[in-house]
């Protein structure tokens, strides 16, 4: 995977989904595959945004059937075949990060700083209101992250 032609998703477990919101993420992941050649999607679990943003590029595959939907894990290291077929019905790829053994509770945060660092690219829900059920935001670290490190963004909700 390169990086220039690479997007990543992150955002908040919990969003306000709109059909404004829902256009406005289709119109900037379509503008992202004609006018940037992106054709590698990375993509986490466990929110909403993220499911959101899957369906857009789903849509979009329809179309430009080059495109690729990778889910990059959090948990499980090592997965039996069984599982990999589970998960190659929705995406062309999957793969657990190497850096992210031994990370423990830490493993999502972990998971997203390397997302972004393998991408050029970082779409965002981040709403500065929002109320995390932990005590610190994985979405505002991730942003901040994706801020140190240079990366083009496109924040949600505009």
């Amino acid at each position: 995977m390169t990086v220039s032609n690479s997007c990543c998703f992150l955002g908040h477990r919990e969003i306000s989904e709109t059909e404004e919101l829902k256009i406005q993420l289709y119109n900037v992941v379509k503008s992202l595959i004609v006018n940037k050649n992106v054709d590698t999607f990375l993509f986490g679990s466990k929110s909403q945004f993220n499911d959101l943003c899957y369906a857009v590029v789903t849509h979009l595959k329809e179309e430009y059937t080059h495109i690729k939907r990778v889910y990059v894990r959090a948990e499980y290291p090592v997965i039996d075949d069984s599982y990999r077929a589970y998960l190659l019905e929705d995406y062309e790829d999957t793969y657990y990060p190497e850096k992210l053994i031994g990370a423990g509770k830490s493993s999502y945060v972990k998971r997203n700083f390397y997302m972004i660092d393998k991408v050029r690219y970082c779409v965002v829900y981040y709403a500065a209101d929002y109320t995390p059920t932990r005590r610190r935001s994985g979405t505002k670290l991730a942003l901040e992250y994706a801020i140190k490190r240079k990366k083009e963004i496109f924040k949600f909700p505009i």
